[in-house]
């Protein structure tokens, strides 16, 4: 395997598609995201994506059965519009890899007719959100103003979109196709449930499309009661510190 290889699984007819993508990045967002709507829309496997650039491993399964890491494609169907989403364990390891990776992507999505992609991920802000902001990013003027008035918001983000998030609209747009990323606010600093929480009622309303967020919502419970522990053990630790140097002050005047 030199470059790229797209490995089809099933054959079947795909309408209109719109592509999302949600692959491994800040906070895990777009993956956590991407992995529940799979699930909970009993999505198609149809094809398997494989580079020589993403990490030589193999993953060690339950069933006792490796499975070489890399990306998934599924299919949903639509009335209207077919859904492709693009998983997957990992990105691409280099630049060029990305780059050629992605051209080949789009090739695959431009072959079934897909001329929109929705890409998700997280924007770090290095603090935590009780209600997360959706931030917005296009390829094209109209798309702001219509997603703009869906609570997304454009223009308040800086910097770079890094990975297959940024670059599959970068190419996408060089091949005139639209798209826009969807990033959930999101420390950074660990995997976040409840961004990626954001991100599936967002990309629900955008879709117009019902998507159960049940599951997702006990886990955004039960990381809530996760970091609570933690920054309470934290302060209890700052505490005892603060204590002790007051102590030894006050040692130090007497």
């Amino acid at each position: 395997m030199e470059k790229t290889s797209i490995r089809s699984k099933l054959n079947v007819k795909i309408k209109n598609p719109i592509l999302i993508e949600g692959l491994p990045g800040i906070g895990l967002a777009g993956k956590i995201a991407i992995d529940h709507i799979i699930k909970v829309t009993k999505a198609k496997k149809i094809a398997n994506v494989y580079h020589p650039q993403f990490p030589p491993q193999v993953l060690m399964r339950k069933n006792g059965i490796t499975r070489l890491l890399g990306m998934r494609i599924y299919h949903i169907p639509g009335k209207k519009n077919d859904l492709l989403l693009l998983a997957g364990d990992v990105q691409a390891q280099t630049p060029e890899a990305h780059y050629e990776l992605t051209d080949k992507l789009l090739d695959y999505f431009q072959r079934h007719g897909c001329k929109f992609m929705i890409t998700l991920g997280g924007y770090g802000t290095g603090k935590r959100a009780e209600n997360p902001a959706v931030f917005g990013a296009a390829t094209h003027k109209e798309l702001v103003e219509k997603y703009s008035k869906m609570g997304i918001e454009f223009g308040k983000t800086r910097g770079s979109i890094v990975g297959a998030a940024g670059l599959l609209l970068g190419l996408g747009k060089l091949r005139k196709m639209q798209g826009i990323c969807l990033m959930a606010e999101t420390h950074g600093g660990f995997i976040d449930p409840k961004s990626a929480l954001v991100l599936v009622n967002k990309l629900s309303r955008v879709l117009e499309i019902d998507i159960d967020s049940s599951d997702l919502e006990k886990k955004v419970k039960e990381g809530e009661k996760f970091i609570k522990k933690i920054e309470e053990s934290a302060a209890k630790t700052a505490g005892e510190q603060v204590a002790g140097n007051v102590d030894e002050l006050t040692s130090y005047i007497r």
